[in-house]
């Protein structure tokens, strides 16, 4: 297997894993880096599910697990702990097959003025957990569900210092009348260039209120502003509302013929957001291999 930096260089076609909260609902475990802690089994058994179904690359259940997000839940005290098993899992799982993703996202909190956040802290934040995933056998950071691309951007710069490697940076976006932008207002073309700027290797778009065919058009542009390698992970369909709470009904062969107008627009690191399964990944597998 070439190294994760290769790989970006000669924008080599890879696909991700899919959700891993629903997965791990659905199998009767406990969503978030808590998991990483009171059931490791199945975060394991989700990880090799995926491998299983032609994932290319592990990410590790750590997305919300920065110091920041944990206070909100009293888990602070267990950054260390839940970070480190959450990328042993990972790694465990992946062997000389997969590349692991270092999965990092927002704090939940705002900036200044808006906030009572300094980027300072926020950089601290984020250099902190970088670190100890680094530390732990990841092949590269993948920064995703940002929606403020001025935190995703601070992430970015702070997790390329701490860790020394790679970094990937994925914004969410929602349609509205002249394309797309981010719950913040942040344009596609403020997205590619302040997350380049900072140093991210690559960037792309996951998550958000759009489908994998809304997603091709947002890497289609992305694709006319950089020549970085582009990433895209689409929900299973957009997000509908049932008895409170979020559903997503695309089927594994619509999402496949989704994902494959991401490629055709120029994203070479691809797969599944919120919804998604192992047959979404397979199905994606079976049409890209």
């Amino acid at each position: 297997m070439i190294s994760f930096t290769e790989a970006l260089e000669n924008k080599t076609l890879l696909l991700f894993d899919g959700a891993t909260g629903t997965q791990l609902a659905a199998r009767g475990g406990v969503p978030g880096p808590a998991a990483n802690l009171e059931c490791p089994d199945i975060v394991k058994a989700v990880h090799l599910d995926y491998k299983k179904n032609g994932a290319d690359i592990i990410i590790t259940n750590t997305l919300t697990a920065n110091r920041i997000s944990l206070q909100h839940s009293g888990l602070d005290d267990k950054l260390q702990q839940i970070n480190e098993i959450g990328a042993q899992l990972a790694v465990e799982v992946a062997g000389d097959d997969c590349y692991v993703a270092a999965d990092m996202s927002s704090t939940g909190k705002f900036l200044e003025p808006l906030g009572e956040y300094s980027e300072q802290q926020f950089l601290d934040n984020a250099a902190e957990q970088a670190k100890i995933l680094a530390d732990n056998g990841v092949h590269f950071i993948l920064i995703e569900t940002m929606t403020d691309v001025r935190e995703a951007a601070i992430v970015a710069r702070a997790a390329k210092e701490a860790s020394g490697l790679p970094v990937v940076a994925s914004i969410s976006f929602d349609p509205v009348a002249d394309g797309f932008r981010t719950m913040m207002g942040d344009t596609v073309a403020k997205a590619v260039e302040d997350l380049t700027a900072a140093g991210a290797d690559a960037v792309g778009t996951n998550c958000g209120t759009v489908d994998p065919f809304e997603m091709s058009r947002i890497i289609s542009e992305m694709r006319s502003l950089t020549d970085v390698a582009l990433c895209a992970e689409s929900n299973a369909g957009k997000p509908e509302l049932e008895a409170g709470e979020s559903v997503f009904r695309l089927a594994p062969e619509d999402f496949a013929d989704g994902m494959q107008k991401c490629i055709e627009a120029g994203a070479t690191l691809v797969g599944g957001c919120c919804g998604t399964t192992p047959a979404h990944i397979a199905e994606l597998a079976r049409r890209i291999k």
